[in-house]
């Protein structure tokens, strides 16, 4: 299925978030995620669902003075 990922677009076989993490290399990661716009926390990344055309932004937390 085809997703945007930060901006790009990018090809995906999972349809939850989480799963869609775990592809991409980001799981167990401390990442913040967004569907759509719409910030979904880690406990519902699960049972969170992507469909084609849609739109994910991944972010790391950064340290920082």
């Amino acid at each position: 299925m085809k997703i945007v990922v930060n901006g790009a677009a990018t090809e995906v076989q999972a349809t939850s978030l989480e799963e869609i993490l775990d592809e991409l290399g980001h799981g167990g990661a401390k990442v913040a995620t967004a569907v759509n716009e719409d910030f979904v926390p880690a406990a519902l990344r699960d049972s969170t669902e992507i469909l084609e055309g849609d739109r994910i932004e991944i972010v790391a937390p950064r340290q920082g003075g």
